[in-house]
């Protein structure tokens, strides 16, 4: 499912919670309702209400590293691309071949980190390096240095291959870290049992429907914020592979 779909869920369930509120306050005996039965429920909500807010800022900061942190990969991999297709334009005409063969075999690799990352079953599998790489790392090494700046630039391209190598296996590792299942279950349980103590001990009308609904949208407004910066390749916030397109572009 996507982020939209689940964080509309959540917000199904929290005003679920909120009519659960309702409903044991219209059932519930006056005496279950007391100053001392609120005073209890107050003070577990709100130490319920800590915890949740301790949660859910703690997941919005780590969603958010980590979508820094793929997306300076993505960067940092078109950047490589970039200045590896300089070292062998300045290494001479023995290395025009090998330019030849980056193109379709950055494309590829561009294809495949954004298909791995929709797919499930992608991320179960170990990982496998293309065949179109391997023969690019291949090429550079044999390429015929009779220069001392050649070497050096031989050693160079060698070194910017194994960076894009690193980056590539880097993005591979970090997929499949969605918010857990089980974990997402008892935080949208503590926000359903926030919303139906609020229910519970106050009579509704308009203006605190309108309220709820509000506050129940922004609890699951950040619910999506969460899965959203966790699964930054595809979704409303996905990074963009137009920089590393058009870095493919002069290649």
């Amino acid at each position: 499912m996507t982020s939209l779909v689940v964080s509309l869920i959540v917000w199904v369930v929290i005003m679920v919670g909120v009519g659960i509120g309702v409903l044991l306050r219209k059932t519930l005996p006056e005496h279950h309702l007391a100053d001392e039965a609120k005073d209890v429920v107050r003070l577990g909500t709100a130490l319920v209400s800590t915890i949740a807010a301790l949660v859910l800022s703690l997941l919005i900061a780590s969603a958010n590293s980590s979508y820094e942190t793929q997306s300076g990969a993505v960067k940092r991999l078109t950047a490589d691309i970039i200045l590896l297709d300089n070292i062998l334009a300045e290494f001479g005409p023995e290395a025009q071949a090998v330019r030849g063969h980056m193109r379709p075999a950055a494309n590829l690799l561009l294809e495949r980190v954004w298909r791995e990352r929709r797919s499930e079953s992608a991320k179960q599998g170990p990982f496998e390096a293309t065949a179109a790489g391997e023969a690019v790392f291949k090429e550079i090494l044999a390429l015929p240095a009779q220069s001392e700046a050649q070497r050096t630039l031989k050693a160079r391209a060698v070194d910017v291959s194994a960076d894009v190598a690193r980056t590539r296996l880097l993005l591979f590792e970090q997929a499949g870290s969605a918010l857990p299942l089980p974990f997402l279950a008892v935080l949208v349980f503590w926000l359903a049992m926030i919303f139906a103590s609020f229910s519970l001990f106050s009579r509704l009308n308009a203006t605190l429907i309108a309220a709820l609904v509000i506050f129940a949208l922004s609890a699951s407004g950040a619910i999506f914020l969460i899965l959203e910066l966790s699964q930054p390749f595809v979704g409303l916030m996905q990074i963009s592979s137009e920089p590393l397109r058009h870095a493919l572009a002069p290649l």
